[in-house]
């Protein structure tokens, strides 16, 4: 069965894209613990993120990197945290979290409500400071 990620990456079901490329594909996260919140995935539907083979992982990673570095350019932040979770769904998702201290990175917290226009906004500066 499909995850909603994937059908996030086949265009079904909308999303702010932050980049894509043939193997990952990153966007806003729609319930954010923080303003610029991305989450970037595999476009190949996997569950556990270490049930993928090592250089898919390490190009993800490497493909988060260029990610993160978009998000510090255009979010107010000390740093992009990363966070694996996994558990919400079951697709390999990292979380890149602008965060200023580690408390920052608290997925219990109350989450941050922006508007379309702002996530619009948000999602077209971040996506046009990757350099893939």
């Amino acid at each position: 069965m499909e995850t909603i990620f994937t059908r996030i990456i086949k265009g079904e079901i909308p999303c702010y894209k932050i980049a894509e490329d043939d193997r990952f594909f990153a966007f806003l996260d729609i319930s954010p613990i923080a303003k610029g919140h991305t989450l970037v995935v595999p476009k190949l539907q996997n569950d556990y993120i270490f049930d993928l083979e090592d250089e898919m992982l390490a190009e993800m990673m490497v493909f988060a990197k260029k990610v993160a570095k978009a998000i510090r350019q255009n979010v107010e932040c000390a740093r992009s945290g990363v966070a694996v979770i996994g558990l919400d769904v079951p697709h390999t998702h990292v979380h890149l979290v602008p965060i200023t201290k580690a408390g920052d990175l608290d997925f219990t917290k109350k989450r941050v409500e922006l508007s379309s226009e702002e996530m619009l906004n948000l999602s077209s500066a971040i996506s046009g400071s990757v350099n893939l």
